[in-house]
């Protein structure tokens, strides 16, 4: 197969959908490999590591998408890429359709196979692809809200583990999946009064074993969301229902309580955000704003600032999926794998997603029975 490695043109988006060792181990296994010119500078790779390991560099994003079978990429596709997209091409790359009426449009009159790395769900309902990255964007949540808390960046002027005798910031995160485990081990071993919420009894017991009683744990709702958030110094919006848009948990008059020069940290903005007052998508060069008194955080790339570590993550788990489409082809790797099968969100014109379909008010056509 003819796969294609496009540089990202998201606002500061470093990462690259496969690193010179990924493009080696598709060239052993006989195929080519067309890699847009600096596309992995970002991260740390030049392009002679990559022709080393078999690559053909072209100059242009174009000359990569008209030669390509497979497009593998980091994030969706930009209105400015729209263009390139061919029939009975394969998209493989994050595509969180849910909230983006006109990428899902666009994909659908393109009449791509598009997968999606947030979708490819295991028998036990984890996300394989979608885990490395939730570990990168969890972990930094806590470091960047620590970092706007300063008073010097507008925050309430609080040491996240506070120092002997002064009592520490207390963090709320809501949400328990990967994200909210990954921000929890950061905000405790920074010495944080950490707070975690989540809808499900079974998580939060599991929480509270691992944490060793050192995370308050809540069920998640309405008012223990209200009453957590008001006294927070910082709230880490860490909701995930997969495929779909997140729903707004934490509402703008909730908000609106919070003490002066609070943060909030939506890691979920990339689904439509659960922060109501997060009213915008910021990116890595203007990364957040004040609203209501308080700073609202809600970068929709945020792993993309530490691109060299989430690449490599980020490959680790897509390469075999990629090897196993590239090898057998979509329909016959979808066909064997019903995790990859579940990635699936357009098919030849047909939405394959149901929340996405429900989100759009378009029509879902089942991918069983597609091929």
């Amino acid at each position: 197969m003819i796969i294609g490695i496009p540089k990202e043109i998201k606002a500061h988006e470093n990462r690259v959908g496969m690193p010179p060792a990924g493009v080696d181990a598709l060239v052993k296994a006989g195929h080519t490999c067309y890699l847009e010119k600096s596309a992995g500078l970002g991260s740390g790779f030049p392009d002679e590591e990559y022709i080393e390991a078999g690559a053909l560099i072209v100059d242009t994003a174009r000359e990569v998408y008209e030669r390509a079978e497979m497009i593998v990429k980091v994030k969706e596709p930009l209105k400015s890429e729209y263009p390139f997209l061919k029939e009975n091409q394969i998209l493989f790359t994050y595509l969180h359709l849910a909230p983006n009426p006109e990428l899902t449009q666009a994909l659908l009159e393109s009449k791509v196979i598009g997968l999606a790395y947030e979708t490819v769900e295991l028998p036990n309902k984890s996300l394989p692809l979608l885990a490395p990255m939730s570990e990168v964007a969890g972990r930094m949540a806590i470091q960047v809200g620590a970092y706007l808390l300063e008073k010097t960046n507008g925050g309430r002027g609080i040491l996240l583990g506070g120092v002997s005798g002064v009592e520490p910031a207390k963090v709320v995160i809501i949400g328990g999946g990967s994200v909210g485990i990954n921000a929890v081990k950061i905000a405790v071993g920074l010495g944080a009064q950490v707070m975690v919420l989540d809808v499900s009894g079974a998580r939060l017991s599991y929480l509270d074993d691992i944490f060793g009683g050192r995370v308050i744990t809540l069920m998640s709702n309405n008012y223990n969301i209200a009453k957590a958030v008001r006294k927070a110094d910082l709230v880490i919006g860490a909701v995930l229902i997969p495929g779909a848009k997140t729903p707004k948990v934490v509402t703008e008059d909730m908000v609106k309580t919070m003490k002066p020069g609070a943060v909030l940290v939506d890691v979920a903005i990339d689904q439509g955000g659960a922060i109501e007052s997060m009213d915008r998508v910021t990116s890595l060069d203007d990364p957040y704003f004040v609203k209501h008194g308080i700073i609202h955080y809600s970068v929709g790339n945020m792993p993309g600032a530490v691109p060299r570590t989430s690449t490599q993550a980020l490959t680790n788990a897509t390469l075999p999926y990629v090897l196993k489409v590239a090898n057998l082809g979509a329909e016959k790797s979808m066909s064997e794998d019903a995790a990859l099968r579940r990635g699936l969100n357009t098919y030849k014109g047909k939405l394959t997603i149901k929340a996405v379909a429900e989100a759009h008010d378009l029509e879902y056509t089942p991918s069983e029975g597609l091929f």
